[in-house]
């Protein structure tokens, strides 16, 4: 199989090196996802446009300060969730979010990562939990991650920490067992990977929740999934808009404005 960074341009694997070796000076931690965190926990390798390294918000600043230090160009594109370091035709995505705000690099993103080799350097990746959680919420028109997902948890599934990653989707509960209920029906024979006392939980909590006799807010979690597709929802519909709390007003419309540029996340 070829290698993810086999793939590279040598000029963009001396970028991306060169780019974590700024990090690493400077003393700035962070993570590296994307391609390379998903080919260590599925196998699958691919190529990528980009470089993603995932770090706190509160480092972003000393990050974007080494990198300008360093020679590089950096734009803070999005600032609930992206920023960039180019050289040239070369970039770096710096996140510490994800665009609907939910998924927050903390600490346990840290003390849970996984020490691996990535372009000949040791790095440490972000945990399969919290890429199980960032990607399990994404659902655009042009982007679904669905069976990253369950690749992830194919490969993943006996050695994850269940009870960290249920408690990672909290409200967002029923996304992940909607990824675990098709789990269940792409592979039949691999249903044992998902532990029964999780599926009986989720089971139970549908369950409760569909005998309420309460009436629920009128708010629209489409916009967690989308950007795009449940604006109609929140607009002529007057649901009201879930990423408010975790987004302002101002980022949300920022992050809407940039649809028709950007296609996708």
């Amino acid at each position: 199989m070829t290698s993810t960074a086999s793939l590279l341009a040598e000029e963009s694997r001396d970028f991306y090196r060169q780019a974590l070796r700024v990090l690493n000076e400077r003393g700035v931690p962070y993570l590296v996802g994307g391609a390379y965190a998903y080919a260590r926990y599925t196998g699958i390798e691919r190529h990528t446009k980009d470089f993603d390294v995932f770090i706190r918000r509160t480092d972003y600043g000393r990050a974007a300060e080494a990198f300008e230090q360093a020679g590089y160009e950096t734009d803070l594109v999005f600032p609930h969730w992206l920023g960039k370091a180019f050289q040239g035709e070369d970039f770096i995505d710096l996140i510490f979010s994800s665009g609907n705000g939910v998924a927050e690099v903390d600490d346990e993103w840290f003390e849970n990562a996984v020490p691996a080799k990535v372009l000949g350097m040791d790095v440490t990746l972000i945990p399969p939990e919290e890429m199980i959680w960032s990607k399990g919420l994404i659902m655009e028109r042009e982007r679904f991650d669905g069976a990253d997902v369950a690749h992830i948890l194919h490969s993943e599934g006996e050695r994850l920490n269940w009870d960290r990653l249920a408690r990672r989707f909290g409200p967002h509960w029923r996304v992940l067992y909607a990824h675990l209920v098709l789990f269940g029906f792409i592979y039949p024979f691999e249903r044992s990977k998902i532990p029964a006392r999780i599926m009986d939980h989720f089971g139970e909590k549908l369950a409760a929740e569909t005998h309420r006799a309460d009436e629920p807010d009128k708010v629209c979690f489409g916009t967690i999934l989308s950007r795009q597709q449940y604006l109609t929802d929140v607009g002529k519909w007057r649901y009201r808009d879930a990423r408010l709390g975790r987004m302002s007003p101002e980022e949300i419309a920022h992050w809407t404005a940039a649809i028709d540029r950007d296609g996708d996340e």
